[in-house]
Formats: structure tokens, C-alpha cells, sequence
């Protein structure tokens, strides 16, 4: 099977199209105003609007209020919404749309359990922890500590980048792998040629 590449955390239009047009799955936009990377109605306006057909738009939240999704949503299109906060079920449910469940792996997580809670979710995102810091935080966690047999499908994040994007494939099997720092010139500034390595990494094992 084809591993599904999400890129996220796109600040400008340029590096979006740059990511469509290697191949990437999927585009992320960050909703947390806190992060060097969020971005504005406007901006994300702008990148979504460059866009080719085909390629998914995924909003990332971290504990947004109902309110504030709603309003994005009325002006920004988004295929998919990314919670990466302490959002309950019915939090991630209430606005009808396909949605990933960001989990933060430390010491206690049961993913099996994770899984069935978030019965309705379409994945499960693993990223490292860090306290205080709800993702992108460039550091990778312990691969081994994923069990096999999960319900949900995984996208694999925390720390990659071209050089251990194989490494990773090859010992999880994800079903896609998400990466932000590790194609970025500066936070928020994407490295064509690391986009470029990035997917070249990822297909040189699908292609095994």
C-alpha cells in the first residue's frame, strides 16, 4: 500500500503548490495562534485558493472554541479538521465533518483504548510529548511503543524528516506520515529541496 504524506504547518501559497505538485496528499493549516505557524482567514484563504484538484486541506485546532471553528469554516475550505488539543469526542463530532485525533505519546498511553474512544474518528495522529507544547515540536518518540492490530488507521508524526522517513516506514507501517519541521527552511518557510528528499524517502519504500 501507498503511504499517504501529509505536510503541515504552510504558511505561504508557493510552498503549498510546491507540495501538490511533488505528489503530497494532503496540506495542513495550522488554527492556533499561539504557533509560528498558524495563519489567518486571509492566509489560509490564499493558499487554499492556489491549490490543485486532489489534494486535501486539513485544518489543525488545538481546544478551539465552537465558535471559532464554525467561522473558519465559513470561509476557508477545509477537507478535514486535526484536533491536537484535550477535545472530547463530541468536541471533535459536532460540525459533521471528517476529522483526525491528534495523540500525544508518553509514558500511560493505551492506544488500543485511544482507538475505540475515538470510534469515529478517521485516524489517529501520533506525535511526541512535550509539556505544554501541543505539536509540532520537531522531536520523534519511541516507535516500539505502537502496538500492532490497531482499529484506526495511523499517521505517523513527531521529528521526521528525509533522513529517518524510511527507518520509520519500515519499522511502523504507517498509513501516512506527517512532517512540518523537517522540511522548513524557518518555522513556517518550507525547504523545497527537503519536500523534494522528504517524498523521495517515502516512495523509495513503498516502492520496496
Amino acid at each position: 500500500m501507498r503511504t499517504r504524506i501529509k505536510m503541515c504547518g504552510f504558511t505561504q501559497p508557493e510552498d503549498a503548490l510546491k507540495a501538490a505538485s511533488i505528489g503530497v496528499d494532503a496540506i495542513g493549516l495550522v488554527f492556533y495562534a499561539p504557533s509560528p505557524r498558524a495563519v489567518d482567514i486571509r492566509c489560509a484563504q490564499n493558499i487554499v485558493r492556489g491549490l490543485p484538484p486532489f489534494v486535501s486541506v486539513v485544518g489543525l485546532f488545538v481546544d478551539a472554541s465552537e465558535f471559532e471553528i464554525k467561522n473558519i469554516l465559513a470561509h476557508v475550505h477545509l477537507d478535514v479538521l486535526q484536533f491536537h488539543g484535550d477535545e472530547t469526542v463530541q468536541d471533535c463530532e459536532v460540525y459533521g465533518m471528517p476529522y483526525i485525533k491528534a495523540i500525544r505519546m508518553r509514558d500511560g498511553v493505551d492506544l488500543k483504548a485511544e482507538a475505540h474512544h475515538y470510534g469515529s474518528a478517521q485516524a489517529l495522529l501520533l506525535d511526541a510529548y512535550q509539556k505544554g507544547v501541543p505539536g509540532g515540536t520537531g522531536n520523534r518518540f519511541e516507535w516500539a511503543v505502537i502496538p500492532d492490530g490497531l482499529v484506526k488507521p495511523i499517521i505517523l508524526a513527531g521529528g521526521l524528516d528525509s533522513n529517518n522517513v524510511t527507518e520509520a516506514i519500515t519499522q511502523v507501517s504507517p498509513y501516512a506520515v506527517d512532517v512540518s519541521g523537517g522540511i522548513e527552511l524557518s518555522k513556517g518557510i518550507k525547504d523545497p529541496l527537503k519536500m523534494v528528499e522528504f517524498v523521495e524517502g517515502v516512495r523509495s519504500v513503498d516502492a520496496k
